[in-house]
């Protein structure tokens, strides 16, 4: 099945992956970090921000191929530290307060950047 990539700013795609691609019906989103549209780290040691940001990233990503979090269905996130679960689970109420994709949270050693606390991974499904 054919696959087209989209990435929500054309002149700074990243190298070797596509930061969301669809194939059918169904949009990958590529884990997202912390770093706002500068490049910046937000949250540096904040997991809750550190969430904020990646669920920033993610809507980001999904309007850059016309999708928006109604369209998700799934959402993996990645935590390096168990006891900051609290935090992103508040970050993922206040995005979906009721009826909230299907949901997997998996406890890391690291992430590619010791700074990383978090990242979240999605996929939405078109009608």
């Amino acid at each position: 099945m054919p696959r087209e990539t989209f990435s929500p700013n054309s002149s700074n795609k990243p190298s070797g992956f596509s930061p969301i691609t669809q194939s059918g019906n169904f949009l990958f989103v590529s884990g997202q970090v912390s770093v706002n549209s500068g490049g910046d780290l937000v949250g540096s040691t904040d997991c809750y921000l550190q969430a904020k940001q990646c669920f920033s990233n993610i809507e980001t990503v999904l309007q850059s191929a016309g999708a928006t979090f109604d369209d998700l269905v799934k959402i993996t996130a990645f935590i390096v530290k168990s006891r900051d679960y609290p935090d992103y689970a508040k970050a993922r109420l206040e995005i979906f307060p009721e009826n909230g994709p299907a949901s997997s949270t998996v406890f890391i050693s690291g992430l590619v950047r010791p700074e990383f606390l978090i990242e979240i991974e999605a996929i939405a499904a078109l009608d």
